[in-house]
């Protein structure tokens, strides 16, 4: 941040004392919270995949990459785990039901298109 001239000495002195930066994020952080900040933000941790993350990450980790995260079927909307969502859905999708126009059985997968060529 911008320091007076007239404080510039002083200010350096102080931070140079006080202040260490996070060789891992780069944030400036007072020395007396640094161990505090390495294992708040930069502990590992466990997700319940197995696999070993910084805590800062996991969150975002949980939400998009772990194969654990919780998916919905766009067939059923039944919440299953992400990684067995692709076998599900070729499962899901493949069952049938009785078209109310015309009578026929159609996949599940195809009735969205079906009204198309209903008839």
């Amino acid at each position: 941040k911008d320091i007076p001239v007239a404080n510039f000495i002083m200010h350096e002195i102080h931070c140079s004392r006080n202040i260490e930066v996070c060789r891992y994020c780069s944030e400036s952080i007072p020395k007396s919270e640094m161990k505090n900040h390495m294992e708040s933000e930069h502990g590992q941790v466990t997700c319940k995949c197995r696999m070993k993350i910084e805590r800062s990450l996991l969150k975002d980790h949980e939400a998009s990459a772990c194969p654990l995260r919780p998916a919905l079927c766009q067939y059923c909307d039944i919440q299953l785990a992400f990684s067995k969502l692709q076998d599900h859905e070729t499962y899901c999708g493949a069952r049938t039901e009785r078209c109310g126009g015309c009578g026929r059985n159609v996949m599940v997968k195809d009735l969205k298109e079906h009204p198309q060529v209903c008839g």
